[in-house]
């Protein structure tokens, strides 16, 4: 596979659509270009397993792991820890017992990026697992995936079948002295385990809970054993790396952040789907060349970068690198990969407490910072957006979530108040609308909401009227309506009734 050859392939099959102009694929390189259910689609028309090959013969696991320190590549899991660096420490643990994990707990809400690398290319996550065994000295593989991935797990047995039928899984891979196996373990769907230690924890059979570090997994993981967790992206990248050199990975990114990053874009966007391009490209380029602006006319207003955990940016960091450092210096993170846009009717207030509400709800409960930190969070958040916010509201919001950034115990603990305290940088106008004037200006919030009755519309059948449960509505048959603000519970049912459009939201505040 060189670097002609990864151009040409995906080239010949996706050349002149815009969508793809501006992309890079290496995770992705393989996936729509091959049957992943054939291995012998992957020897031939990917050079399947020929890196395998290289490094059983022509490289030794110190080679190997100085290819992957020399790349630059860092782990695409969320954290950017050098990869190279954590290969590096494991291998010089002493314990004769080692393990390679791949964690494939895919849990950002609307994220799919390693789903589709296992589904459409699970052989080259195999073969980048492999070489990192004889990188570090492991003969032991592990794949923890969520249960709800069917279709990965299914392609992911058979790929298992089918390499160890070749020789490239099992004992003595390729003849020589080299041994590595790989198994599953299903993972129940719960979002912190996707934190490396919560997930070294399930697959020991134990609740999901994040463990104090250290020791980290590189000394003291599964079992005890010295452990190399990488996830699916990071894995997929390997083989690439080791066909075409340090060099040629380095030399795609920017300074700090080599190689590509693949995102799952979503949201108010024309374009939705999996995207991957060089680090360095603008959050701009993604939104507007790529993504192919916003629909419908509207307006952009945030990109959340970094799923859940991540941070929400406004129209003047669109020309912000997409980076490890950049978005850490915006205020987001990279995360895995989530990558969610938002238009001019997205009430910023209402989004963090969505994120915040899914933060919750996913905490393992070990740690008192994030899991009554989060929860008290939510409550405050509920009461602006019920329009029961007070002042000071926004103040308790900000300590709260420093405190559970300071004191948890895990990563995503400490990432968890990233969308309230982003949106609270960045829209604090927003909080002070709901708070103050109870209002909400793009008319998310319901009980926020004006409902008002437009007289050139209405016709006076009464639908509205005998809908409102609380006698909320005037006037007679046949003659213009009337909606009594004073009474209305703003449950909507008046504005959902109305079939003639004659019921409008209002949220009182000039845009």
């Amino acid at each position: 596979m060189t670097k002609q050859h990864i151009s040409d392939n995906f080239n010949k099959t996706f050349g002149g659509v815009k969508y793809f102009e501006q992309q890079k694929r290496i995770a992705l390189r393989n996936c729509g270009l091959i049957d992943p259910e054939n291995i012998y689609d992957y020897i031939y028309n990917a050079q399947g397993y020929s890196a395998l090959a290289s490094a059983l013969t022509d490289k030794t696991p110190v080679g190997i792991i100085e290819y992957v320190k020399k790349s630059g590549l860092r782990g695409r899991g969320g954290a950017g820890f050098p990869t190279g660096l954590k290969w590096e420490f494991t291998a010089k643990e002493k314990n004769p017992e080692k393990y390679v994990v791949c964690n494939a707990d895919e849990g950002d809400p609307g994220a799919f990026m390693d789903r589709s690398i296992v589904e459409g290319d699970p052989h080259s996550l195999i073969e980048g697992m492999i070489i990192g065994g004889y990188a570090i000295g492991s003969s032991k593989g592990i794949i923890y995936i969520r249960v709800e991935y069917p279709l990965a797990v299914e392609r992911l047995e058979k790929a298992f079948v089918e390499a160890r039928r070749e020789g490239f899984l099992g004992k003595n891979i390729l003849g020589s002295d080299f041994s590595f196996d790989i198994e599953i373990r299903l993972g129940a769907g719960a979002f912190v385990c996707g934190e490396e230690t919560a997930l070294i924890n399930s697959i020991e059979g134990k609740r999901g809970m994040p463990r104090p570090r250290p020791p980290f997994p590189a000394a003291s993981g599964v079992f005890g054993k010295p452990t190399l967790v990488n996830n699916v992206e990071t894995w997929a990248n390997i083989p690439a790396l080791i066909l075409e050199g340090p060099q040629w990975f380095s030399s795609i990114g920017t300074e700090q952040s080599k190689g590509t990053k693949v995102f799952a874009l979503a949201g108010k966007i024309q374009n939705t789907g999996l995207v991957e391009v060089p680090m360095g490209t603008t959050l701009r380029q993604i939104v507007y060349d790529i993504g192919d602006g916003i629909p419908n006319g509207k307006k952009f207003k945030s990109v959340q970068t970094g799923g859940p955990s991540g941070g929400c940016l406004t129209e003047k960091f669109l020309d912000t690198s997409i980076d490890y450092e950049s978005l850490a210096a915006a205020g987001s993170i990279m995360g895995s990969g989530g990558m969610i846009i938002m238009d001019e009717d997205s009430c910023m207030v209402n989004i963090a407490k969505y994120f915040i509400e899914f933060t919750k709800s996913e905490a393992c409960g070990k740690c008192v910072p994030c899991r009554e930190g989060t929860t008290r969070m939510y409550e405050i958040l509920t009461r602006i957006t019920d329009g029961e916010g007070v002042e000071g509201d926004i103040e308790k919001l900000e300590k709260i979530g420093e405190m559970i950034k300071k004191a948890s115990l895990c990563g995503l603990g400490q990432s968890a108040p990233n969308p309230v305290l982003s949106t609270i940088k960045n829209f604090r106008e927003e909080y002070e609308e709901h708070i103050k004037l109870k209002k909400c200006r793009a008319l998310v919030c319901e009980k926020l909401i004006n409902y008002t009755v437009i007289d050139e519309k209405c016709i006076g059948c009464g639908v509205c009227k005998r809908a409102c449960p609380v006698d909320a509505i005037e006037g007679k048959l046949k003659e213009k309506h009337k909606v009594i603000q004073e009474k209305c519970i703003k449950c909507a049912k008046c504005f959902k009734s109305c079939k003639f459009a004659a019921i409008k939201k209002d949220s009182g505040i000039q845009k």
